[in-house]
């Protein structure tokens, strides 16, 4: 391996294309996770379906905090490679894993005490708590290997290597699918029994990035790299502190909307966990692309080549709109068909079809936001994703719903025109500061 910035400085369209798209695999691949269980555990009945939307959010906060420490870890090292700095990446590198090991030694511990509380604060009762409880604990115990494996994807990431991560990713998704009918109905185990298969295969994907980040990894992670540095865990932490944040506020709003659709039934909360199954399909590209956004400005920004961050970003933004606006219009001809990935029931499949058919007018809103937000994050400002999904979620989205169906009496799908409305006003907001912020640094 060696450091491409004079690779992506060469030809930066390429370059995000070709950094985009094995990672875009790879995100496709972490969706799937979630999709196979689903799709596995949807044939045990909606209680099943349940229990698994309500503990979506749970690991949707994990994903949260290892991607914001990811971020912050992988956006300084980006920079430190475009100033071509090798040593001080290298010792980044292993300040981030350190901070990610011990925050989820803190998180596992915390949460698989008060797990049941924490369920029934969400809405889940009855056996769907039982087994949502019964999920969430396994899954819990690892974390650590969650954590370790995410990292040490990131690290190659940030170095311009997205192979490599896609292929953990794989890797680790043939397995799961291979253990996921064992343990849910060969050997009975249920909706546990993915839980299971899902930890099994995050142990292996971490050995294996072990293995790898020996033989590919173009920053060497040994002992004699690390120097502890206050300055260093600061800079990650001003971007990784906002990151985290930002993607909890989006598991803050499913368990929002979980506790809304609750209020219309079980029924509800199910149709609503396979809505955000196929709009996850969405998301993790986004996430993909904004990743590679991020290792691309980064690197752009620590060379001080701000012509280059401006137009690298612009076509990014410009990619991720017409994807999410494909999709989104793919779902919106045909939703019935992608719901029936989930469940048979026609009942949940028209509750979902009629929800998703709102919902995707907020799927090119969000791309928008959450590209803007990387774009920021690359250039070493942590703050504006996390506000931009503020306005989107708590200050926009989640106080309409509120309004809509507990004070005007609207139903389900009120919900969904909420977060449309959202998703505009939070693009807006992202639109302005990101042009305030390349003029500024253009200037500097």
């Amino acid at each position: 391996m060696k450091n491409k910035i004079d690779e992506f400085v060469k030809n930066p369209r390429k370059s995000l294309l070709k950094l985009a798209f094995p990672m875009l695999i790879a995100m496709v691949v972490q969706v799937m996770y979630n999709i196979v269980d689903t799709a596995f555990v949807g044939r045990l009945g909606a209680e099943a379906i349940a229990a698994l939307t309500f503990a979506f959010p749970l690991i949707f906060i994990v994903i949260a905090l290892s991607s914001g420490i990811g971020a912050g870890m992988g956006s300084q090292i980006s920079r430190f490679l475009g100033a071509k700095n090798r040593k001080a990446a290298e010792n980044t590198a292993l300040h981030g894993i350190s901070l990610a090991l011990i925050t989820a030694v803190l998180l596992s511990s915390a949460g698989y005490v008060f797990i049941n509380q924490i369920l029934s604060l969400f809405g889940a009762e009855g056996n769907v708590l039982v087994l949502a409880a019964e999920y969430m604990k396994i899954i819990l115990v690892s974390i650590t290997f969650i954590f370790a494996s995410f990292m040490l994807s990131q690290v190659f990431s940030s170095q311009g290597d997205t192979k490599t991560p896609m292929a953990i990713q794989i890797s680790a998704l043939v397995m799961n699918i291979i253990l996921d009918p064992i343990f849910i109905y060969v050997l009975g185990y249920g909706v546990k029994g993915a839980a299971i298969a899902t930890m099994i295969s995050f142990v292996f994907s971490f050995v294996l990035a072990v293995y790898l980040i020996r033989k590919r990894s173009y920053l060497r992670l040994e002992k004699s790299s690390f120097s502890f540095s206050p300055w260093i865990i600061k800079k990650i932490l001003a971007i990784g502190i906002p990151g985290s944040i930002m993607m909890l506020l989006l598991s803050f709003y499913m368990i929002f909307i979980n506790l809304f659709m609750a209020s219309f039934g079980t029924e509800y909360v199910a149709a609503f966990g396979i809505s955000s199954r196929l709009e996850s399909i969405v998301i993790m590209p986004m996430v993909a692309l904004g990743l590679s956004l991020m290792t691309i400005v980064g690197m752009f920004s620590g060379a001080r080549k701000y012509d280059l961050v401006k137009h690298i970003g612009n076509y990014g933004i410009r990619l991720a709109v017409m994807f999410s606006a494909a999709v989104g219009l793919i779902f919106f001809v045909a939703p019935s068909l992608f719901l029936r990935i989930f469940s048979s029931d026609q009942a949940l499949i028209a509750i979902g079809a009629a929800y998703l058919r709102i919902s995707v007018f907020s799927y090119p809103l969000m791309a928008i936001g959450m590209t803007i937000s990387r774009i920021m994050q690359g250039m070493g400002y942590g703050m504006p994703g996390l506000v931009i999904n503020l306005v989107r979620i708590m200050v926009v989205a989640v106080p309409l719903s509120y309004l809509f169906v507990f004070v005007m009496g609207y139903g389900y799908l009120s919900i969904a025109y909420a977060m449309v409305i959202g998703g505009a006003c939070a693009s807006t907001v992202a639109f302005v500061w990101l042009r305030a912020k390349l003029a500024v640094m253009t200037k500097s």
